[in-house]
């Protein structure tokens, strides 16, 4: 059985999908039931239920927020995960903690390696980088998932809030010098998955890896991709404009160089994540027709 933590979240209910679809057994708690910031819960639920494998997909990911929310950031993104991963330590129980991209600053001109240092540009990454140091410290068994750009069917994303734009805007505005991989929840899902049988005695696969949509784009590049795949169901195809990080100012520094390189992670398990442009349209595709449907609209083309 694999216990998660964060159900409420994009991934933690992609988990849960992907789960139901492969009849794998997972008890998915959200943060009402079990704050991993509360030792003596989690200590309960890893009692209770007894898991092969622990995920903590739960965090705080508001980004700009976190900028004047440090105490909250903090908290989620590093205190909890070193409870948690002290917990899972007493347990001798596995860990798959996911972190980000952010740790790092952009300034690399190639694709960032697990060996790069870190050195995170804002609070969301600062704390990021310190829930990994945190889960480090704690447990030996882990296995610290960093990944890129994330959206999916689920909660709210940079895909999602771009088709809903697309519905009533004729530009988007949309930053082109920030360069990532944007990786779908059900690529980081189905990697959980198919890790967790893997980690069953073999210890020399623990530590920390990147994981992200093969290819890289800008933010703009996301953006017109989003757009050309949902306009031939909606019929909606507003201009993308290209617009600089400094004409789009944020509270929130972000690194301008995001890509991460996945080779360790695709010659260690054997597999790597799907490209993001084929991803992206599969999935607004998706949820394009979901629209069309809770409004009554004929799909065009």
């Amino acid at each position: 059985m694999i216990l998660v933590f964060g159900a409420g979240g994009q991934l933690g209910q992609e988990l849960q999908r992907h789960a139901a679809q492969r009849a794998i057994q997972v008890v998915a708690l959200s943060r009402g039931r079990a704050d991993i910031t509360d030792t003596g819960a989690v200590s309960r639920v890893l009692d209770e239920t007894r898991p092969a494998l622990v995920v903590n997909a739960a965090g705080y990911t508001k980004v700009d927020l976190a900028e004047i929310e440090i105490a909250a950031a903090k908290l989620a993104n590093e205190i909890g995960p070193g409870i948690l991963a002290a917990n899972c330590a007493s347990k001798q129980t596995p860990l798959i903690h996911i972190s980000t991209d952010y740790v790092f600053d952009g300034e690399k001109h190639e694709a960032y390696v697990e060996s790069d240092a870190i050195a995170p540009l804002c609070i969301y990454g600062r704390t990021k980088a310190a829930g990994e140091a945190a889960v480090r410290a704690a447990t030996a068994r882990h296995i610290i998932l960093r990944t890129s750009w994330i959206y999916g069917e689920f909660g709210n994303n940079f895909l999602k809030t771009v088709l809903r734009l697309a519905q009533d805007r004729d530009e988007l505005r949309i930053v082109c010098d920030q360069r990532g991989c944007p990786t779908s929840t059900r690529d980081i899902a189905d990697a959980i998955f198919r890790l967790a049988p893997m980690l069953t005695g073999e210890p020399n696969l623990y530590g920390t890896y990147h994981f992200a949509g093969a290819g890289a784009t800008s933010w703009h590049g996301f953006a017109v991709r989003i757009v050309e795949a949902q306009a031939e169901i909606t019929g909606r195809n507003p201009r993308v404009t290209a617009i600089t990080t400094a004409d789009y100012p944020t509270a929130a520094r972000r690194p301008a160089n995001s890509v991460l390189n996945c080779s360790l992670f695709e010659r260690r398990f054997g597999f790597r994540a799907r490209n993001w442009d084929e991803e992206t349209d599969a999935i607004t595709v998706c949820l394009a027709r979901q629209h069309q449907m809770s409004i009554g609209a004929p799909e065009r083309g």
